[in-house]
């Protein structure tokens, strides 16, 4: 049941506040509650990250987390070397995979965004330049309304990793990126998860 006098976050059945979109049991408070907002800190981890949130692009959140499970299986793990390594051959199978969101250009930015990964191990690497362009303050929403989805930092990081040679990595998907690696913290002031990754 929803309380808006108090605040925008919706308390569930089990008497927590939470963030709207993760009011309901199921999958999706599962990944608020647990994964949203903690820290990534290995490059694996960081680039199946990207490139989920870079297939998510134009569609909902909700049906990227339910085809992860087989993205993980057709993108071997999002192990980086083995992605950069797959071909137009494997991009043409892929596009035959009900499985997964069959987009050409999503599937060929994947490819071409772990061969950007590998390239950078030779500078400071993937996970140290996504880092170095969070933010000193978090924002602090009190309803949805507030949250941003973009923000100066975002913008920045996606023009950088563009001329480091990747692909849908726009300042909104970056934003999501920041937010869903805990390098910056939009949870509602009133969730029960807010401050979690500080």
């Amino acid at each position: 049941m929803s309380d808006p006098g108090v605040d925008g976050t919706e308390l569930g059945e089990d008497g927590v506040r939470r963030c709207p979109w993760a009011a309901a049991p199921g999958t999706m408070r599962d990944y608020h509650d647990t994964e949203w907002g903690r820290p990534v800190t290995d490059e694996r981890g960081l680039f199946e990250r990207l490139c989920l949130e870079g297939f998510q692009a134009g569609l909902s959140w909700s049906t990227i987390l339910h085809k992860r499970e087989r993205f993980r299986e057709v993108f071997h793990g999002f192990e980086v070397d083995a992605v950069a390594a797959m071909d137009e051959g494997d991009v043409e199978r892929l596009m035959g995979d009900t499985g997964i969101v069959r987009n050409r250009a999503k599937i060929e930015a994947t490819l071409r965004n772990a061969r950007a990964t590998v390239a950078l191990r030779s500078q400071e690497g993937l996970v140290a330049l996504v880092a170095a362009y969070a933010p000193e303050t978090d924002p602090e929403p009190r309803v949805p309304a507030e949250v941003p989805t973009t923000s100066p930092g975002s913008a920045a990081l996606s023009k950088e990793l563009r001329r480091r040679g990747f692909s849908f990595v726009g300042p909104t998907t970056m934003h999501a990126l920041m937010e869903a690696t805990g390098l910056v913290d939009t949870h509602l002031v009133g969730c029960h998860v807010r401050g979690v990754a500080r």
